[in-house]
C-alpha cells in the first residue's frame, strides 16, 4: 500500500507558517479532524498548497450579504481539522492508485463510489457449464472461467466478441442445452455457424475442441488461427491447390481485420503481465509499476542519479525486480477493481507513461532494451546529461560501466 508519508499538525494560529511549508506540487492529501470518529477528508490535487488554503484558510466574507446567501457555500474545515496526512505524487496514475488505496482502508463500503469505478468489461467462457460459450461479464468469479480483457467498455467487449465469434462455431444461445434431436435448432445452426449441440447436431468431444480452439485464439490473441491458416495455405500452394490457397488467404485476411479492433491491453487475465512506466515525484526517477495477472503492485523507483554509483547496470536491476517471485494472488473483488484502474489509465487520452507486455506464449519474456529506452523518454531529454558528469543514463546503464541497450 502507498503510504501517506508526510504529515503536519494544523494550528489556525499559525496557519501562514503552514500554508508556507507545504509543496506546491500534486499529491494525495487526507485532511484528520479534531473529533474522535468523525470522517476523514481524502481527495488528490494537482497543488496541495492551494488546496489547503482553499480548505483550512479564513472564510471568505463577503461585502454585499445578498450576494454571499446567492452564492453556494464554499465547504471550510478550518475549525474542525487537526492535521493533514499527504504523498507527493509524480503521475495521474500513481495518483489514482494512491487514492484508490486510500480510499479502500479508510471507506471500504463507498470506496468504489467515491471513485466511480465501474467494473470492468471482460470476455468470459463458463468452461464450468457442459456447452460452453463467450459472452461479456462483469464481475469475476471464483468459478475457474475463462476470462479475456479489460476492453475499454462494454459495448466495445460485445463489438469484438460478435466480430471474433464469427470465426467459430459455439453457441451464442442462452438455453440450456438437452441434446435433443426434435429441436428445431436456431438461425446459427441454419446457417451453419454453429455445431448445434441442441439438438445433437455434433459430438459432446467435437464441442469441445471446437472451444478450446476459442480459448487459443483469445489467449494468443489471434496468433493460433493465423498461424493455422498460413500453415494451411502454404501447404495448399505446395501442392498446387492453387484455388483452395485462395480461399484459405481470403479467410486469413478476414481473421486479420478482425484483430486490427483488438486493442492492446486485453489478455487472458492469468496471463496479463506487464511492467507501467510512469514519472516519478522524485527528479531523475522512473516508477515502475508491475502488473501480475492484472493486479498493480506497488512501485518500485529506478533513481538514474544514483544508479551511477552502483556496481550492476540498470538492466540487471530490472531483472531482479520484474523476474521476483510473485507475491500473493489479488482476491476476485481487488482484481476486478486494478482491472478497472488499468482500463482507465490505458484507454485514456492522452496518456501518460508506457506499458510493456510480458509475453508469456512466445517465451520472449521481458523486453529490457525497450524498457530502458522508454525510461529515457518517461524521463525527458532534460535528463540526459553530458558523459562524465557522474549521473546515470537511462538508455546505456550507469555512466562509465556497462553499456545496456
Amino acid at each position: 500500500m502507498l503510504p501517506l508519508d508526510h504529515a503536519a499538525e494544523f494550528h489556525p494560529a499559525r496557519d501562514d507558517e503552514f500554508f508556507a511549508a507545504l509543496p506546491a506540487r500534486p499529491a494525495i492529501c487526507l485532511i484528520e479532524p479534531r473529533a474522535p470518529g468523525a470522517h476523514p477528508y481524502l481527495r488528490r490535487t494537482a497543488d496541495l498548497r492551494r488546496l489547503c488554503r482553499r480548505l483550512l484558510g479564513p472564510p471568505e466574507a463577503s461585502a454585499e450579504p445578498a450576494a454571499a446567501e446567492a452564492r453556494r457555500p464554499r465547504l471550510n474545515l478550518r475549525e474542525i481539522a487537526a492535521r493533514v496526512r499527504y504523498r507527493i505524487t509524480g503521475s495521474t496514475f500513481e495518483q489514482t492508485l494512491t487514492l484508490y488505496q486510500q480510499a479502500r482502508d479508510l471507506f471500504p463500503r463507498t470506496y468504489r463510489e467515491r471513485m466511480r469505478l465501474a467494473p470492468p468489461a471482460l470476455l468470459k467462457i463458463n468452461l464450468a457449464n457442459d456447452y460452453p460459450r463467450c459472452y461479456v461479464a462483469r464481475r469475476i468469479g471464483s468459478d475457474g472461467a475463462f476470462y479475456f480483457g479489460p476492453f475499454p467498455s462494454r459495448r466495445a467487449a460485445e463489438e469484438f466478441s460478435k466480430e471474433f465469434l464469427a470465426l467459430f462455431k459455439i453457441r451464442r444461445c442462452h438455453i440450456r442445452i438437452r441434446r435433443d434431436p426434435e429441436f428445431p435448432g436456431c438461425i446459427y445452426s441454419e446457417m451453419k455457424m454453429c455445431l448445434a449441440p441442441c439438438f445433437a447436431g455434433c459430438t459432446k468431444p467435437e464441442y469441445d475442441a471446437e472451444v478450446v480452439r476459442v480459448e487459443n485464439f483469445l489467449a494468443s490473441r489471434g496468433t493460433s488461427l493465423t498461424g493455422e491458416l498460413e500453415t494451411e495455405r502454404d501447404s495448399a500452394a505446395a501442392a498446387e491447390d492453387f484455388e483452395r490457397a485462395a480461399l484459405v488467404h481470403k479467410k486469413h485476411e478476414k481473421v486479420s481485420g478482425v484483430l486490427r479492433h483488438l486493442p492492446e491491453l486485453p489478455r487472458r487475465l492469468d496471463q496479463l503481465h506487464a511492467v507501467i512506466l510512469q514519472p516519478s515525484a522524485d527528479e531523475g526517477s522512473v516508477a515502475a509499476f508491475q502488473v501480475r495477472g492484472g493486479a498493480i503492485a506497488d512501485p518500485f523507483f529506478l533513481n538514474f542519479r544514483e544508479l551511477s554509483s552502483q556496481p550492476r547496470s540498470v538492466e540487471e536491476i530490472l531483472r531482479e525486480q520484474l523476474e521476483a517471485e510473485a507475491g500473493p494472488e489479488a482476491t476476485t473483488e481487488p482484481l476486478a477493481d486494478h482491472l478497472s484502474l488499468l482500463a482507465r489509465w490505458f484507454y485514456s487520452k492522452p496518456r501518460v507513461g508506457e506499458m510493456f507486455f510480458r509475453e508469456t506464449t512466445s517465451g520472449a519474456a521481458w523486453p529490457y532494451r525497450r524498457i530502458l529506452r522508454a525510461c529515457a523518454r518517461v524521463l525527458g531529454p532534460q535528463t540526459f546529461l553530458q558523459p562524465g558528469s557522474g549521473t546515470a543514463n537511462p538508455a546505456g546503464g550507469a555512466s562509465g560501466q556497462q553499456k545496456n541497450g
